[in-house]
């Protein structure tokens, strides 16, 4: 089992009771009560499961030293007892967005849609981790997964995150994007 590779299994089991399913642009998801995210593949998802999305954890791309620096300094981890919301937001980009070369995706990542120093606003408030499904050498239904959490407390600060985001020139190139939130279940 890869500590890299995460599979997210919408269903009816899971720690996540699932608050809300938006669909943004594309094909929408199933809609499903529970999300279970899972450290490594699901080779037979659960009874009840509708879908399973898998993305594996990399190294960042898009970001200098000085950013990576600040990133790490700031972004806290994920399972905090306080952060009991969270969001699985998968994303698909258009090939027009594969066709820029490396430092052209970096042009529009960063220096035009700031996509670093927004969310740099928004830590330690929200913790994120990126999953990247294009890498996996098999056909998945997204190129990105990221998973937030945050407390009930800074909900608003992340929606307005996101919509400072789905603002920018970045978002044109968005072909394919479901928000979906979810609330830690009670036991």
């Amino acid at each position: 089992m890869s500590a890299r590779l995460f599979s997210f299994v919408g269903g009816t089991a899971g720690a996540w009771r699932v608050t809300n399913v938006s669909t943004l642009v594309g094909e929408p998801l199933a809609g499903v009560s529970r999300l279970d995210v899972v450290s490594g593949t699901v080779s037979s998802p659960a009874t009840g499961a509708s879908w399973v999305l898998r993305g594996l954890t990399s190294n960042e791309r898009y970001v200098t030293r000085p950013e990576k620096d600040q990133l790490v300094a700031r972004q806290p981890a994920t399972g905090r007892p306080d952060a009991t919301c969270a969001a699985l937001i998968p994303i698909r980009k258009n090939a027009s967005w594969w066709g820029l070369t490396q430092d052209e995706r970096r042009q529009v990542f960063e220096d035009r849609s700031r996509h670093i120093v927004t969310g740099l606003r928004y830590l330690p408030a929200v913790a994120r981790r990126l999953h990247h499904s294009r890498d996996l050498g098999e056909p998945e239904p997204f190129d990105f997964l990221t998973w937030f959490e945050f407390a009930p407390s800074d909900a608003s600060a992340f929606d307005q995150l996101l919509a400072e985001l789905r603002a920018s020139e970045e978002w044109t190139y968005v072909d394919r994007e479901v928000d979906i939130r979810v609330v830690r279940a009670k036991p």
